[in-house]
């Protein structure tokens, strides 16, 4: 399944999702509907010597007032807790007793949680998350929660810090990037936000219940209808009970599929199954297994790594551990559980996290021309790192050099990297804009920014957009007005001179796109919604620009066109090469939104465009093969590393 089918199936299981929330809204309303009627009529005035019919008559206003207030209550509830939870992924964390790993930690178990986590991300493309530690749990377990990738957090108890090694972490931390790559984080925020307004009801029935018993004893003597309000808390509580029961196959029949993906994704990533397998057997050998025990486990499980409860069977928010083991192992056997012991197994795991140099056998595109690369294994690729992708990250993560490395990791000093990365490369160009800095940041600040612009001069362009991604989580520990201004001076510095350059832009529109989304995940840029002929006119648009870039005669910018059109069919027949030299920065966020709107098999097809355009001589160079990736960022689709030249020492 590639990334964008599991975007359609995320899709297409929200929208069962909201079927059956309606389903059991509407038998819900019916029930308290029923119950406050047959409370009415048994227990008050207002249904004594009157038959059901003559009741029903006369009370339908009550009732029908009932049915809709219930319907509002479930729906507000519903709608808060969505409200709540999608305030970003470390809101949910937070919630559940996480403590934030900085970006300069130096505790080596956390340390190494924030370096897996960190290569996890550049190998798949995405800015690096928000990371957790959930200090009050010695169990083993993890989870991802967030909108989108660009608010994302990825939470890990303590034990698994403390009783896991690395490649065991590593298996946990794939599996949640599957969540964050497929479009599950999302859902599971809906499905929080969905069950918690079917179960509320009960909530409500038990305070009744708990509240009114003893004035109904004491009241019911003198008060006939007293009685009618306990009636109506112990009905809610049958509902909510009914509620309860409903939500668990709601939550188990969305999750339980969705695991054995992450698991199967997992091994794809690391492409080695005991890491993953090794982490599962801990949890059935380990005494506290995956029990989260600071939270309601009801309300999470369909998003932890392990259950969290002992659920089974129907309820079950995942496969029996013994099975998803076997789908890894299959020589596996339930007598075979290790016996874990948390103090031997500390010792084992904490060991330091080095950098070295970049080894040189996994490389990017490289200058002089690699082998044939296919706009087809471009576009299968989005999504859907594999183990080279996770080699070459880790390798990169290593080799960074350790300026712009401690850089990325300040929060003082990440927004000065940011900076840079943008700035431009033509010398008269980078004079102007060095001197809306000094006047900006001050001379110290400026001086800085030199420093860390000369170094990136001397890397290579595959160092950019992971710079990017590391330096992500210190730029969201800054408060939301500097991250505005940040915004502010970005956007001068792209248009100090009245022309666009591609590349610069493209970082300019990753850096805007993410921090929107940090600063305010709720109003996140979304599509905007365009006709056909709009959609169309902002394909040939972008694919023109993409031509435009990066050749040196209009012949080859023309016939990289021909080859990105040749892509699309018939739906592009009659469009010819045109420059666009021209082009502003508000048209291509126009082009760019519009874009956004695309269905899956759109998205699709434009991404194979894009790469023929870029690659229409089947051979690619590092700067082409990074612009690629900052095109399909900007588009939120996520580009692992375009390995196209293995080099072996």
């Amino acid at each position: 399944m590639n990334f964008f089918d599991a975007q359609d199936v995320a899709r297409k299981a929200s929208r069962r999702l909201v079927a059956a929330y309606i389903l059991a809204t509407l038998a819900i309303v019916l029930g308290v509907t029923a119950i406050v009627g047959l409370a009415l009529f048994s227990f008050t005035e207002a249904g004594y010597g009157h038959t059901a019919a003559d009741f029903i008559a006369q009370q339908a206003p009550i009732l029908i007032g009932t049915a809709l207030l219930t319907t509002l209550f479930i729906l507000g509830a519903s709608l808060f807790k969505t409200s709540v939870l999608s305030a970003g992924g470390g809101r949910v964390a937070t919630s559940m007793g996480g403590t934030l790993v900085p970006a300069d930690i130096q505790d080596p178990l956390r340390r190494r949680l924030r370096n897996v986590v960190e290569e996890m991300a550049i190998a798949s493309g995405v800015p690096v998350p928000e990371i957790y530690v959930l200090e009050e749990e010695g169990s083993i377990n993890a989870f991802a929660a967030g909108y989108t990738p660009s608010d994302a957090a990825i939470a890990v108890t303590r034990g698994t810090l403390e009783l896991l090694e690395r490649d065991e972490l590593q298996g946990v931390i794939a599996h949640e990037f599957s969540h964050i790559l497929n479009g599950d984080m999302r859902l599971n925020i809906r499905l929080m936000g969905v069950l918690f307004g079917i179960m509320v009801l009960g909530l409500i029935g038990r305070l009744i219940v708990r509240g009114g018993y003893h004035t109904s004893i004491v009241s019911s003597r003198r008060n006939r209808g007293a009685p009618a309000v306990l009636i109506i808390g112990l009905g809610l509580v049958i509902l909510g009970g009914i509620g309860v029961f409903f939500a668990r196959i709601i939550k188990a029949g969305v999750s339980r599929q969705r695991e054995y993906l992450a698991d199967a994704s997992a091994v794809q990533f690391t492409r080695q199954s005991s890491g993953i397998a090794n982490a599962l057997k801990k949890i059935g050998g380990y005494s506290a297994g995956s029990l989260i025990e600071s939270t309601d486990p009801e309300e999470v499980s369909h998003m932890l790594f392990g259950t969290g409860a002992n659920f089974s069977g129907m309820f079950a928010t995942h496969p029996p551990l013994v099975e998803r083991i076997q789908a890894l192992d299959p020589s596996f056997r339930e007598s075979d559980f290790p016996r874990v012991d948390p103090r031997r197994q500390r010792a084992g795991v904490a060991s330091a996290e080095t950098r070295s140099a970049f080894a040189g056998d996994v490389t990017t595109a490289l200058a002089g021309g690699g082998t044939a690369v296919l706009p087809e294994s471009i576009a299968e690729s989005v999504g859907q790192p594999e183990s080279e992708h996770v080699e070459y990250a880790q390798q990169l993560r290593q080799s960074v050099p350790e300026t712009l490395y401690e850089a990325a990791h300040s929060r003082e000093f990440a927004f000065l990297l940011t900076i840079a990365l943008i700035l431009h490369r033509d010398s008269s160009t980078v004079t102007r804009q060095f001197s809306l800095a000094r006047e900006q940041l001050g001379e110290q600040r400026t001086r800085l920014l030199r420093r860390y612009y000369d170094e990136l001069a001397t890397t290579g362009a595959e160092y950019r957009l992971p710079l990017l991604a590391i330096a992500f989580p210190a730029l969201k520990l800054r408060p939301a007005q500097e991250l505005s201004y940040l915004v502010t001076l970005a956007t001068r510095m792209i248009e100090i001179d009245g022309e666009i350059d591609l590349y610069e832009y493209c970082f300019y529109r990753i850096l805007m796109s993410n921090l929107g989304k940090a600063i305010d995940p709720r109003g996140r840029r979304s599509a905007t919604r365009a006709r056909r002929t709009q959609l169309r006119s902002s394909v040939i648009g972008l694919l023109r620009v993409l031509a435009d870039y990066g050749h040196d005669s209009e012949r080859e910018s023309e016939a990289a066109f021909k080859a990105g059109i040749a892509t699309l069919g018939s739906w592009a027949i009659g469009y010819e090469y045109e420059s666009n030299r021209s082009y502003t920065v508000p048209v291509l966020d126009k082009s760019l939104d519009i874009l956004l709107g695309l269905n899956s098999k759109g998205k699709e097809s434009l991404l194979r465009a894009i790469s023929a355009t870029a690659a229409h001589d089947r051979k690619l160079a590092v700067a082409e093969a990074e612009l690629i990736r900052a095109v399909c960022a900007t588009l939120d689709y996520p580009l692992p590393p375009i390995l196209v030249h293995r080099v072996i020492n």
